[in-house]
């Protein structure tokens, strides 16, 4: 039996495009498990999380309700409030599940590195970039800013690691902007729950293409001594409301 044999595909003949791969994110029962999971323990942790969760989603169903009535429209403002006393009422929630997050690893070895890891955006986190015998630590973040080395400790110890630091990226960093901030509850320092903001505010100095050529710069300077970092979930947002 005679085999026949394809067309060979020519310049002008049209090929199917590929679909781009797209990266399979959680399941829904991998992030209902989260969120379980996230209720728990905030629940053991925090007393008062349920009782204001379930005010605010009460009370706003309650206005929206007295309103309908007022304006002859009960049902169409109940329905309404239930959907904005949700969103709420998540909001309410994941401020909490954020503020036992953050009570459970302030002041651990490497609490600031858990923050950073976690951030909206993209990041690029070299833990413990430099530390001294007294377990200061300093961390390296690129990003579009430029770079931002994050410091915790002493405040006169984690001054020096940063100016070895800015020394040592003067060599391969050109024009990249460089900032700094030193994580903590003294003067001058930046608290903890702060810190995502303040990554947020700084501006954009570089594109997307040079954060990639910049890390890769940054990675053959020199290798990172591996540190400890907080374990355990780490939220920096409030969940969405479906």
């Amino acid at each position: 039996m005679a085999l026949r044999r394809g067309k060979p595909a020519t310049a002008g003949s049209k090929q199917a495009p590929r679909k781009p791969v797209k990266a399979a994110g959680p399941s829904r029962r991998e992030k209902l498990g989260q969120l379980t999971t996230a209720f728990g323990m905030t629940r053991k942790a925090d007393a008062k999380m349920l009782p204001l969760v379930l005010g605010a989603f009460f009370v706003i169903v309650a206005v929206f309700v007295l309103l309908g009535v007022l304006l002859k429209h009960p049902v169409y403002l109940a329905i309404i409030g239930v959907m904005v006393a949700l969103v709420v009422a998540a909001a309410v929630f994941g401020r909490r599940v954020q503020r036992t997050a953050f009570g459970q690893v302030e002041g651990q070895l490497g609490a600031a590195a858990a923050v950073l890891s976690n951030m909206r955006g993209n990041w690029r986190v070299t833990p413990a970039v430099g530390f001294t015998k007294e377990q200061d630590l300093l961390h390296r973040v690129v990003g579009r800013p430029g770079i931002v080395l994050v410091g915790e400790g002493a405040q006169n110890r984690v001054r020096g690691l940063i100016g070895a630091e800015k020394r040592a990226l003067s060599r391969v960093i050109g024009e990249t902007p460089v900032y700094d901030v030193v994580v903590g509850d003294g003067e001058g320092q930046l608290a903890l729950k702060d810190l995502e903001k303040h990554f947020l505010r700084l501006p954009r100095n570089i594109k997307p293409a040079q954060v990639n050529a910049l890390e890769v710069r940054l990675k053959a300077l020199r290798g990172n001594a591996a540190m400890p970092i907080p374990k355990g979930p780490m939220p920096t947002r409030p969940p969405r409301g479906r």
